[in-house]
């Protein structure tokens, strides 16, 4: 994984053709309130370009039957392409193999159930699981659920006023009775890139295992779980331009042949009797009843569509647009941003000074600018930082210094308002 910055983002020009792209996703050229639409909420949820949209239709329309053991042509035909997207995230992912793919919900399902399954088997009284100060809620309150079940106790690795994580602090809190790490990779509220390779390096030495929650991460980064050396990673579809309720579980192939089921059901079985069931393969035991096969499916379309601009490309430019972008926010008067890493993806955060963020979120919606505003399910990072809430605007390969401009233009007319 690379962070394109300084430097690099003059000698390695993005290339990347933004309006071509843009002609690719349907919702971009509708309008809002008359205004055209400028949607920079791409953390809570990116938009779909039509390849996705087709996909999804074409398997309702052609292929719609269950998958796995039905011997018919729908069937097969479902299955295979079902299969296919499982694939697809594994080469996606750089994993070793496709059995280390379990499809979820999304990523907050997948945290759930390597808490649920892998923690109610490994964690007892006393042992620690440790987290960063930037959890999102999904990354938070299924360990203290955990810990409130077992007698574990939850540690709480800190960040400093630039939103950066504190490594040498994180060292001083892993113990021998630390069990597990869960740590963001990016943060969805700050756009801090987390540095998961050394936290992964430490934690095994120490005797943890570790779960990287990449929902953030893997629309703007490389991700090659190997190389992480990463026990668990997991993400969510809607956030990597794909379709909402479906999400994956990479996990290594020896922790998942140990782990028990997490939910009972069809399709997790190899034989059911009232005295004894014998449980599925991996990744199988995990995909109990009928899963979000078109959301699959749809997936593996979008990481077609990522693989064809080029992560490299998408990754440079979105650096150059968040370098503008925080540029002409800070020229703001009273504008304040949160989080200042030297390593983050393209994620502003701010608040304005007199101005509660629903309001400003409210008046800019007017103007066709769609940004995210309340504490963005990381009420930690928010306390931390002093604020009920912030605005956030959240780039994707998409957005352009057009919208930029709009967006500062929108806010400096808020400032008017509340002088």
């Amino acid at each position: 994984m690379t962070t394109i910055t300084g430097k690099d983002r003059q000698t390695k020009p993005h290339r990347l053709d933004v309006e071509r792209v843009r002609n690719d996703f349907p919702i971009l050229q509708q309008r809002v309130y008359g205004r055209p639409l400028v949607y920079l909420d791409n953390a809570a949820t990116a938009q779909k370009p039509q390849c996705v949209v087709d996909v999804i239709g074409e398997y309702y329309a052609c292929d719609n039957a269950n998958i796995h053991r039905g011997v018919h042509t729908l069937s097969v035909r479902a299955t295979n392409s079902f299969e296919k997207a499982r694939g697809k995230v594994q080469g996606f992912l750089r994993a070793a193999r496709p059995e280390e793919i379990v499809f979820t919900r999304g990523a907050t399902e997948a945290i759930n159930l390597v808490a649920c399954t892998y923690g109610r088997a490994n964690i007892r009284k006393g042992d620690e699981i440790l987290i960063s100060a930037m959890e999102h809620h999904s990354n938070i309150v299924p360990w203290q659920m955990l810990c409130q079940e077992t007698g574990a106790v939850l540690r709480v690795a800190p960040m400093n006023e630039a939103g950066e994580f504190l490594f040498e602090n994180y060292q001083k809190l892993l113990t021998p009775r630390t069990r597990l790490v869960g740590m963001t990779h990016v943060s969805n509220a700050l756009g801090t890139i987390i540095p998961v390779r050394a936290i992964i390096e430490e934690a095994h030495r120490r005797g943890a295992i570790v779960l990287v929650d990449g929902a953030q991460a893997v629309p703007h980064l490389k991700v090659d779980v190997v190389d992480l050396d990463c026990d668990f990673y997991v993400f969510s579809g809607h956030k990597l331009y794909g379709p909402t309720g479906i999400g994956v579980l990479y996990a290594k192939y020896d922790l998942l042949k140990k782990m028990p089921p997490y939910q009972g059901g069809g399709d997790m079985i190899r034989s059911v009797t009232f005295e004894k069931t014998t449980y599925n393969e991996v990744p199988y035991r995990f995909e109990a009843g009928t899963p979000n096969i078109a959301g699959a499916i749809g997936l593996g379309a979008a990481i077609d569509y990522l693989e064809g601009v080029g992560m490299d490309k998408i990754a440079a430019y979105e650096a150059d647009l968040l370098d503008y972008a925080t540029e002409k926010l800070t020229a703001i008067p009273g504008l304040r941003i949160l989080g200042t890493a030297r390593e983050k993806v393209s994620v502003i955060s701010f608040v304005l000074e007199g101005v509660h963020p629903h309001d400003i979120g409210h008046i800019l919606d007017q103007k066709g600018i769609a940004i995210r505003t309340g504490h963005h399910c990381a009420q930690p990072v928010m306390d931390f930082y002093g604020v009920p809430a912030s605005a956030r605007a959240s780039l994707g390969m998409y957005n352009t210094r057009r919208e930029i401009d709009a967006l500062v233009e929108g806010l400096r007319e808020v400032t008017e308002i509340f002088r």
